[in-house]
């Protein structure tokens, strides 16, 4: 044989070596599908909690008006009506050329609820999320964080990228955005992600979102942490930070595309995290989802009211966290006195392990279990995470529903 016919030879069978990881992974995540789509089998809803109303959506999506993004308005509308949201939160990056909060989707579209808002960059360089978003938006780059926050005197005013925020002294903030999509997918290794998309984009492409999915063990401890200094409480969200702005296309002179991919397409997006809020709203006898205001979503989340949950490994929607005693009844993001036997209950959809925290300290782990009982004896910020061990791993190892605390005063 020649000896650039071995050379060649070598070269294929290094070559299919290389792959075997990537097959190997690509079976991995055939054996999540299939033990997720049981899970769903198994989920059992749980009955409305206490007169409110659970409602589901994404926060932190930007449109082609952010100057970074190739997302139009229909597509985001489809997407979310493709998901069967009830809300989406936009955050648009500032112009001075216009004013995008007011430019973007906003009220009833497609029955979903669109609230508009704003991604501000401060002058300390701190990335803030504020809903609803205004016209003074384009000057908040001049602006102190103190200044932004405080300029604000309704809406919802989130702390973006916690990791990389600097004015933790500053007040007025309601929310920290503990988890967001970008920020965990900038650990992508390229290489990896690329052999790996050549195997399992045509078949699992939703789920490719499990190979870099991490726990946001820094920026959850950055949430404890304040809400135990400042003593006031901070709702969690999540962020989907969708785009639609990674993939590659060939267009026409008209700017239709004729051949490419997309990999992070709205309605993918919108699949992976979700923030699950609770609205009181008048009730009899079923619920409808079209009567959902923006001034009932924002005050729900402002004070807690919700949950993060990772639906792409199954729907989080019947989780349900709350504390009782002699007197009262409450629920994620409430105080409650310690002055009585406090008891936190916990029920899911479908068994998991359900983690405890007081102050971001675990004080109860409880595997393979539907419900949890605890009787707080010491004040605190009470919250939970629950995992889906009987997933495959990694993602069995990693969160899917993070909750907002109950505060035990």
């Amino acid at each position: 044989m020649k000896r650039w016919k071995k050379l060649l030879l070598i070269l294929a069978v290094v070559l299919a070596l290389s792959q075997i990881p990537f097959a190997y992974r690509r079976y991995k995540l055939g054996r999540l599908h299939a033990a997720i789509q049981q899970l769903d089998f198994e989920h059992v809803k749980s009955e409305k909690l206490g007169g409110v109303t659970e409602f589901k959506g994404v926060i932190h999506v930007h449109s082609f008006l952010g100057g970074h993004s190739t997302g139009n308005f229909a597509d985001i509308i489809s997407a979310a009506q493709a998901n069967d949201l009830d809300f989406v939160v936009m955050t648009e990056h500032p112009s001075s050329n216009f004013n995008t909060a007011e430019m973007t989707l906003k009220g009833d579209h497609g029955a979903v609820l669109f609230v508009n808002g704003n991604e501000v960059s401060t002058a300390a360089g701190d990335r803030l999320l504020l809903i609803p978003g205004d016209a003074q938006t384009a000057d908040d780059g001049k602006r102190s964080t103190q200044e932004v926050l405080s300029r604000r005197t309704t809406g919802l005013s989130v702390v973006a990228y916690p990791q990389e925020f600097k004015s933790w002294a500053a007040s007025s903030y309601n929310g920290i955005e503990v988890y967001n999509v970008y920020t965990n997918a900038r650990q992508i290794n390229p290489v990896v992600m690329f052999f790996d998309a050549l195997w399992a984009y045509r078949s699992y492409p939703d789920l490719l979102f499990a190979t870099f999915y991490e726990r946001p063990a820094e920026n959850l401890k950055l949430w404890d942490e304040q809400i135990k200094q400042t003593g006031t409480r901070i709702v969690a969200t999540a962020g989907n930070d969708a785009h639609a702005n990674i993939g590659m296309s060939l267009n026409d002179s008209s700017g239709k595309t004729v051949l490419g991919f997309k990999l992070d397409p709205y309605e993918r997006s919108f699949r992976l995290v979700r923030l699950h809020v609770f609205v009181n709203l008048p009730y009899s006898g079923g619920v409808d989802f079209s009567s959902l205001r923006e001034g009932d979503l924002l005050a729900a989340i402002s004070a807690g009211h919700c949950f993060i949950g990772f639906d792409l490994f199954g729907d989080t929607t019947g989780f349900r966290y709350t504390a009782h005693d002699r007197n009262e009844d409450r629920m994620m993001g409430d105080e409650i006195k310690l002055e009585n036997e406090v008891r936190l209950s916990v029920d899911l959809p479908v068994d998991g392990r359900i983690v405890l925290l007081k102050d971001g300290v675990v004080v109860q782990d409880n595997s393979t279990v539907s419900k949890l009982e605890f009787v707080a004896r010491e004040k605190g910020s009470y919250r939970v995470e629950v995992y889906l061990s009987q997933l495959p791993k990694p993602a069995g190892d990693q969160p899917w529903i993070i909750s907002n605390p109950i505060y035990v005063r």
